[in-house]
């Protein structure tokens, strides 16, 4: 066998070694306790784009695939949901160029995993599209509407991608629909607006998502901004890690989950 033919082998080996090891690693972590509920607050894109010397949407293009690969790490876990910040309506403040290109690429990469065949069907995983859509292009909400539809009977788990988002327009939406039933009934009570209604009212909740478990935002800032706020509360584990989105990979990932076994374990003990 010739040098070259040695050398292609052996990358070949390692890489079978490597992906059997990933394979026991996710054993082992499944045998666990497992978060039923994680979100990604997928920051850092344009960053790391700038960093590799391109442009921004390449980086939101780099982000997707890192998106890819951590659902399927997530189903893997039998993680039932898994929540993402895609787009914040804010984000429509960015240059037209930059928005329009975001507008094709998530135009585009739903239906791709949504379609027959693909990661969505594969899992059995239902996409939700959670946010104010009017704002949206037309053609984007007619891809939107077709890769759901296309994975409307998947129930074996929950993706949420929220775009265009805001926590406030969540909650807003949240209360005004509560107080229009109050206020639809025979006689108007108070009372009846509660913690628990307006809950059950988030557009997480009306898509059958349960507590949020672990909020993960990427790329070193240490803020909710405005994803998920009503969902955070005691009992969510928050962490705030440096690596860019399109790098998180992982080897990020077990140790945050590998965190959550342990407090899990810590209360069960007490």
């Amino acid at each position: 066998m010739t040098w070259p033919g040695i050398l292609g082998w052996t990358v070949s080996l390692l890489a079978f070694i490597k992906a059997q090891l990933v394979i026991l690693l996710l054993h082992v972590l499944a045998a666990g306790p497992i978060p039923r509920h994680v979100a990604f607050e997928m920051d850092g894109n344009r960053r790391f784009a700038r960093l590799t010397g391109r442009r921004a949407v390449d980086g939101h293009s780099d982000g997707f695939h890192t998106l890819k690969q951590i659902l399927e790490t997530c189903m893997r876990l039998n993680i039932h949901c898994v929540t993402v910040y895609a787009f914040a309506i804010e984000n429509f403040n960015r240059p037209p160029d930059e928005v329009d290109a975001l507008m094709k690429l998530a135009e585009e990469r739903l239906v791709e995993i949504a379609q027959n065949g693909a990661l969505l069907s594969q899992y059995g995983v239902r996409l939700n599209v959670l946010g104010h859509r009017k704002l949206l292009p037309v053609h984007v909400q007619v891809a939107i509407d077709k890769a759901e539809g296309m994975t409307r009977q998947n129930n074996r788990a929950i993706l949420n991608v929220c775009a265009p988002y805001a926590s406030r327009h969540e909650m807003t939406l949240a209360v005004q629909t509560v107080v229009q039933q109050v206020l639809d009934k025979e006689s108007f009570d108070s009372s009846l607006i509660t913690e628990q209604i307006i809950e059950e009212n988030l557009m997480t909740s009306l898509g059958g998502s349960p507590p949020l478990d672990i909020f993960i935002r990427t790329s070193g800032v240490k803020r909710l901004s405005g994803f998920l706020q009503w969902q955070c509360c005691e009992n969510t584990q928050i962490h705030m890690v440096n690596t860019y989105w399109p790098d998180f990979g992982l080897w990020d990932f077990v140790p945050i989950l590998l965190d959550y076994q342990r407090k899990v374990w810590a209360q069960s003990s007490n």
